[in-house]
């Protein structure tokens, strides 16, 4: 049977008595010319009014149905398909970097069943089509996973993590973990606490747009993720994306501090309460914070990648119902962070199930649902009565960070008391100081 995909209708019935595929080169006579072409396949929910074809010139060009008078196969052709080059060779007096993939639009192209975008890619496949990264490192790519980042979970940090941890020992002076936008905050918080102790640093990169459309920011956010992974000169989690909406600089953001702000700009992604740690620009990267963990300082390297899935995160709001929080606690949750309003609040109707759930054993941590500053539970009566039901406040911490770390430290000790202790520690820069008037770093 012919392959017309996404056609319908008039069009779906003149294709296919015309016996054409998609791939096909064909003959479209209309009203007032004829043109020859490629046939484009069009994605599911695509209207049936207008069949496209790829011209010699390699533009795509979309004719009227009720304008097409006969439709002809000239020659028998091969549906479109992607064949990546070879990668380039190895050389062994560069670094040696491990690109790890798990999906996302980095690793994506149209789909055109659907018009959006799907994992496509492996890593290695990533590496052929952007080349140029070979000029900066030895790449050895690590395949892990192919999937959207929405459907990565904690059990998939496990496995990301012990990934990493294996070419560390191997001898890898940077890893490169290629991953979807949409959870790449919580990933980056994820492993920054499971290898807190890495001796080599580790970033995360990942695109807005798919590697074939031309507006993609994959190309220089690798190429200035592997960039930087090179010449840092220190050990840590970080997060590598667009810090501009040109294709000019890759902003370098600490792992547990970075947030995606928007759900399409190239620059989505920024570090809260604090600058980026580094930029890339020029094929040069400019260090923008010394107060980092020195590579190789950290001899002691060990995972700790056990994480605590019935922990849960709760935005509060006018007319919240506190019944949310009971059902939590009698799910078996063992953890709660609250998202309250301004420096931590929450309505006073929610003081006797807070107070319930400390009683019953669950840890309970108090973030703010601003994006900037931090919780101060001692400025009003209502943070006070907070305090002394024992919510833990977060201070700075980002909501999405200050979940994931519960989950880790749940998942790495039995002990409640244990457990906050963890949670106040500033580990791996979860916490600042000072909370900075400058929203973001000027460029």
């Amino acid at each position: 049977m012919a392959d017309i995909q996404g056609y319908r209708g008039l069009l779906f019935d003149l294709l296919k008595n015309a016996k054409v595929s998609i791939g096909d080169l064909i003959d479209v006579k209309t009203k007032h010319r004829s043109i020859q072409g490629s046939l484009m396949p069009r994605y599911e929910y695509a209207d049936e009014k207008h069949i496209v074809i790829k011209m010699s010139n390699g533009y795509n060009i979309g004719l009227r149905a009720k304008e097409i008078i006969s439709i002809k196969r000239i020659t028998r052709s091969n549906a479109p398909s992607f064949n990546p080059p070879k990668p380039p060779k190895l050389d062994p007096k560069l670094p040696k970097v491990a690109i790890i993939g798990t999906g996302g639009t980095i690793a994506s192209r149209v789909d055109y069943r659907t018009g959006g975008v799907h994992p496509q890619f492996s890593a290695n496949e990533l590496y052929s089509i952007i080349p140029e990264i070979g000029k900066y490192a030895q790449i050895h790519t690590k395949p892990l996973i192919n999937i959207y980042s929405e459907h990565i979970n904690a059990d998939h940090w496990n496995i990301i993590s012990e990934k990493i941890a294996r070419e560390i020992i191997t001898g890898f002076d940077g890893i490169i973990v290629a991953h979807g936008t949409d959870t790449m905050g919580y990933t980056s918080a994820a492993l920054s606490f499971a290898l807190s102790r890495s001796p080599i640093p580790i970033i995360l990169v990942g695109s807005q747009r798919s590697t074939d459309r031309p507006s993609s920011d994959a190309v220089l956010n690798l190429i200035g993720a592997v960039a930087t992974v090179t010449k840092i000169p220190f050990s840590g989690v970080y997060v590598a994306m667009h810090g501009s909406t040109s294709d000019s600089t890759i902003a370098i953001h600490r792992g547990t501090r970075v947030r995606k702000n928007h759900t399409s700009r190239r620059d989505a992604f920024e570090s809260i309460d604090a600058s980026p740690v580094a930029f890339f620009k020029d094929g040069k990267v400019k260090i923008l914070n010394e107060d980092l963990v020195l590579k190789g300082s950290s001899r002691q390297f060990k995972v700790s990648c056990k994480f605590e899935k019935a922990v849960g995160l709760i935005k509060f709001h006018p007319s919240f119902n506190h019944k949310l929080i009971d059902h939590l606690v009698d799910s078996g949750y063992r953890g709660i962070v609250l998202e309250g309003t301004g420096l931590g609040h929450l309505s006073n109707d929610c003081y006797q199930s807070i107070k319930s759930a400390v009683k019953k054993g669950l840890l309970v941590g108090m973030t703010s649902q601003c994006i900037w500053g931090r919780v101060n539970l001692t400025v009003y009566d209502s943070g006070r009565d907070l305090l002394k039901h024992g919510v833990i406040p977060l201070g700075d911490m980002l909501s999405e960070t200050a979940l994931v770390k519960m989950m880790w430290a749940l998942g790495n000790t039995q002990s409640k008391k244990k457990a906050e202790r963890l949670m106040l520690e500033n580990i791996a820069g979860e916490y600042l100081e000072r909370s900075p008037f400058e929203r973001r770093q000027k460029i």
